[in-house]
């Protein structure tokens, strides 16, 4: 299959091209050849206004429910979701029935994505059953395809655990994931604890909660030596926090998610269940200190957090709604249209160059005679999410019909071509 990409501006530090409008040719999957002016025929000819490509996305954060709860998410739909999105990877959550803390597990998802648009990388569990007692069999995981590590929903409660962790995967130069929320503090809580939740009389669940947790694993970082990237981080302080032990120059990275980023816990006064995630909504001044530290460099990854929740666990009152919100579909999208000001080349550090980097994943880059791993849109178009259009299985996200600034092209990866 030939496939041509017509005038695109190639976003690719890495590349000869970087900053380039070029025709980029691509045969059974191939970079073929990169040129300002190709009139070679294709199979397929992909033109937009605006057009950027990049090295595929990657999202390392994702929740598709398989095997277990087929009913939420399957490899399949959340596959698509993630093509729709503009994504060629996605890390999936061990928090399936059964866990993914076993070869076995991590070896039934990529053997069952294998012939999906997107590559599926599973994270193995930590703890046997992801319930923070005894380390899973991390070194089979990783042996099996295990990506990474992480408890996922149930982030390590336990000190003594998460060290021992840590300084486990050093030998297998592995990757810990972990959501900064110590679920003793503020336990049973809704939303974040301020203003907003005593005056809609909710219980809340305060900074403290996600701070402390992420002290104490920079504690455990420094004495080990090894790995950490922590997810969902929602306030300013632990922004700070996680600068300084960069600065200290200890091997810690994070991302945040486009909700955080997006929203926050003034917008739950309609008591939308859509907007009930894990870690909260944070204040206002939060909310703002994590688009700066996007901005400023200071987080690595976007992390889309997508967790599908069925109609029944969002349909309900606020109290006994379930947390979490799908989102690989426009990620993209929120991002760009909050922090237009995002280069092309910051983009794609965040979407997908940073994770390359920090999970050890080959660096595909844009030149002549690599393989074509590619993420094609646009700045300037429009999104409108439909519910005719979404992929996913489940329709708990407060993005639907709400246009953003912004538009995935497609996806070119594993020798398809996948547009929208």
């Amino acid at each position: 299959m030939k496939i041509l990409v017509r005038q695109a501006t190639i976003a690719d530090p890495a590349s000869a091209y970087n900053g380039q409008v070029c025709d980029i040719l691509i045969i059974e999957g191939q970079i073929s050849k990169i040129s300002v002016s190709i009139t070679e025929k294709a199979d397929e000819v992909i033109e937009a206004e605006g057009l950027t490509v990049s090295p595929g996305w990657i999202d390392i954060f994702s929740h598709f429910c398989d095997p277990g709860y087929e009913y939420k998410e399957t490899l399949e739909s959340g596959a698509a979701s993630a093509a729709a999105g503009g994504y060629t990877h996605v890390f999936v959550l061990p928090n399936t029935q059964p866990i993914v803390d076993n070869k076995t597990q991590v070896e039934y998802i990529s053997r069952k994505s294998g012939d999906l648009p997107v590559t599926i990388h599973p994270l193995g569990a930590i703890t046997r059953g992801t319930e923070g007692k005894d380390l899973a069999e991390m070194y089979d995981m990783r042996s099996s395809g295990a990506i990474a590590f992480s408890d996922g929903l149930n982030p390590v409660q336990s000190p003594g655990l998460f060290v021992k962790a840590l300084q486990y995967v050093k030998a297998l130069d592995g990757v810990l994931i972990q959501v900064p929320l110590d679920k003793s503090i503020g336990a049973g809580g809704l939303i974040n604890e301020g203003v907003i939740s005593t005056r809609l009389g909710l219980p809340g669940i305060p900074a403290l909660a996600e701070e402390v947790i992420i002290k104490r694993d920079i504690d455990l970082l420094r004495y080990t030596q090894s790995k950490l990237h922590i997810t969902g981080v929602t306030t300013q302080t632990g922004l700070e926090l996680i600068k300084a032990a960069k600065a200290e120059g200890l091997n810690l990275t994070c991302s945040v998610t486009p909700y955080h980023l997006f929203f926050c816990d003034e917008d739950l006064q309609t008591y939308d269940t859509n907007l009930k995630v894990n870690p909260p909504l944070r204040s206002k001044a939060d909310m703002l200190a994590l688009r700066e530290a996007v901005l400023n460099g200071t987080v690595d990854c976007i992390a889309s957090h997508h967790f599908p929740q069925d109609w029944d666990n969002k349909t309900c009152e606020f109290e006994y709604a379930k947390n979490g919100m799908t989102g690989l579909q426009t990620v993209f999208a929120v991002v760009n249209h909050l922090l237009p000001e995002l280069t092309s080349t910051r983009l794609t550090a965040l979407f997908s160059l940073n994770a390359r980097a920090i999970f050890g994943l080959t660096a595909n880059h844009i030149n002549e005679g690599a393989m074509a791993d590619l993420s094609l849109f646009t700045k300037t178009g429009h999104t409108l999410l439909t519910k005719q259009q979404l992929k996913s299985k489940s329709a708990n996200t407060p993005f639907l019909d709400r246009e953003l600034t912004g538009k995935v092209i497609g996806i070119i990866h594993k020798g398809q071509l996948t547009l929208n």
